[in-house]
């Protein structure tokens, strides 16, 4: 194994120890033939919704910001992908040979490894990587389950509050990336933050939110488990 490709292999093992179990030979084949390294700047779009599927990526640093858009130029936020994690969308585009149904981003600088298709199913004949692959895809669908039905029954100043809780008390955000990932527009949470300023529960500033009753905060999010 040259030393590039150890260097590969080793940080891939570190972040996904179902490649680490993989049979070292049909690993190092792929990594020489069928992977390429990307290193992708913050804001660089990594795939597109509608384009053809180019492979199967593995994050190695860094995350990728998956959303899908609308013809009117919104945008919901679906999931994060961190190292260690798998991108479903990529998934089940390299399992059927389809289209790409989501946009992706790079959130901040990101280095990732992508697989080709032919890599990935040739990964995925292995059972370590099979296994892998498909729980991590349970889990993904559950959590889109999930998002699905926040949108469909949860009011948006319920989910707005959601949002907030769990970053501590200071929230470092934008009043777009908050739409973006709620999937409304800016003004729409430009009022509701207001909102919620008026009431005494945050103090609002420059991509700068702070949490001044964090409490109400729960309860208006609470309001959604009281009401089912």
């Amino acid at each position: 194994m040259t030393p590039d490709l150890a260097t590969l292999s080793s940080a891939l093992g570190a972040q996904y120890p179902s490649v680490a179990a993989l049979d070292p030979a049909t690993r190092d084949k792929v990594l020489m033939h069928d992977a390429q390294t990307i290193d992708a700047p913050a804001g660089t779009v990594l795939f597109d919704e509608g384009a053809p599927c180019r492979g199967f990526p593995l994050v190695l640093d860094g995350e990728i910001r998956v959303a899908r858009g609308s013809p009117q130029g919104r945008s919901l936020e679906l999931y994060r992908v961190s190292p260690g994690e798998l991108c479903v969308v990529s998934t089940s585009c390299v399992f059927g040979r389809h289209a790409m149904v989501a946009h992706g981003i790079a959130a901040r600088p990101t280095r990732l490894v992508v697989l080709s298709p032919p890599g990935f199913d040739a990964w995925c004949a292995q059972e370590c990587f099979r296994r892998f692959v498909f729980g991590v895809f349970a889990e993904r669908l559950a959590d889109l389950m999930a998002l699905v039905e926040a949108v469909a029954f949860q009011r948006l100043d319920q989910r707005l509050a959601t949002a907030l809780l769990g970053h501590g008390l200071v929230v470092h955000t934008s009043h777009q990336a908050l739409a973006d990932q709620l999937g409304t527009v800016r003004e729409i949470v430009t009022r509701l933050l207001r909102q919620f300023q008026r009431a005494g529960w945050v103090r609002l500033a420059r991509e700068r939110i702070e949490l001044l009753d964090a409490a109400a905060l729960r309860g208006l999010a609470a309001d959604r488990a009281n009401a089912s």
